[in-house]
């Protein structure tokens, strides 16, 4: 008999001898042995959810059998020709156990009493504090920029709004986004100088030099559209990053450096604990 076929009958045996669900906790019988070792109907529990079909019960079941005749069949392989290996393996499996025990406990109390609440006076603090380590490794850009169709009717008028420094302008040109093929306004935001060219491709022909330039106003056309492009404020790779820019990774900063600090004051706590109590010796 093919072992899927026999899987395959045994899980029809089990739906049924077992009333779809229903286990019974003394319940030892054996559904399927590697060797000597036996796996059990009653291992089969937690396989089981109330949602499933008899249908989908029975494929659950099988893959199960399957994979647990898999697993056994190879650690019984490994553990023949892996066998000088064993005293190894049981040092790497206590350290690993006493690993997670302690990083468990760990994770704990930093949950427990790890200070999240991060202000802007932090913020500030860290930040000029260490922004010799927040030297940038790439541009940055203020920018906007709009992009129209060549036989849009107010095209003229558009370009006037976009070139002009007048809040009330700036704010008809908001109004007048559906004109625009796409449009980037928001110029107080840092951007990085790859991500502006992955924005605006046609400005990957313009010489990088030329195009990072404060107070730069470029206007590019092809066969379609018209680009206007106004690069507002410029930063150069290897200067100071901006405290904007850089806020979120200054608050990671700050979390790590906070949870080291609890984790060290924690076991400082726990040696001298055991000191006062008398709970180790060092011979």
């Amino acid at each position: 008999m093919k072992p899927t076929y026999f899987y395959l009958t045994l899980s029809l045996f089990l739906l049924q001898s077992c009333d779809y669900f229903t286990f019974k906790k003394d319940d030892q019988q054996a559904v399927a042995r590697v060797n000597e070792t036996y796996l059990y109907k009653d291992d089969l529990r937690a396989v089981f959810t109330k949602d499933l079909s008899k249908q989908d019960s029975i494929t659950l079941v099988n893959n199960y059998i399957n994979n647990w005749v898999k697993q056994q069949l190879l650690l019984y392989k490994a553990q023949l020709n892996l066998e000088n290996k064993n005293d190894e393996f049981e040092d790497l499996v206590k350290k690993y156990r006493e690993d997670l025990f302690i990083n468990s406990y760990k994770e704990a109390a930093v949950k427990q009493y790890l200070d999240t609440i991060i202000t802007d006076d932090d913020i500030e603090q860290f930040y000029l504090n260490n922004n010799e380590n927040f030297k940038l490794n790439e541009e940055l850009v203020k920018f906007k920029y709009i992009k129209i169709g060549k036989d849009v009717l107010n095209r003229n008028e558009l370009i006037k709004l976009f070139k002009s420094t007048k809040k009330s302008d700036f704010e008809n040109l908001k109004k007048k986004e559906i004109f625009l093929q796409s449009h980037y306004l928001n110029d107080s935001i840092w951007v990085k100088y790859n991500d502006l060219i992955n924005e605006i491709p046609i400005l990957k022909t313009e010489d990088k030099q030329q195009l990072l330039k404060k107070d730069n106003f470029i206007q590019k056309e092809d066969s379609l559209s018209l680009y206007l492009i106004a690069i507002k404020k410029v930063l150069l790779s290897n200067e100071i990053a901006p405290k904007s820019y850089i806020t979120p990774t200054v608050k990671q900063m700050i979390l790590h450096q906070r949870k080291l600090l609890l984790l060290r004051n924690i076991e400082e706590t726990l040696i001298n604990d055991a000191i006062k109590k008398q709970q180790f010796e060092i011979y």
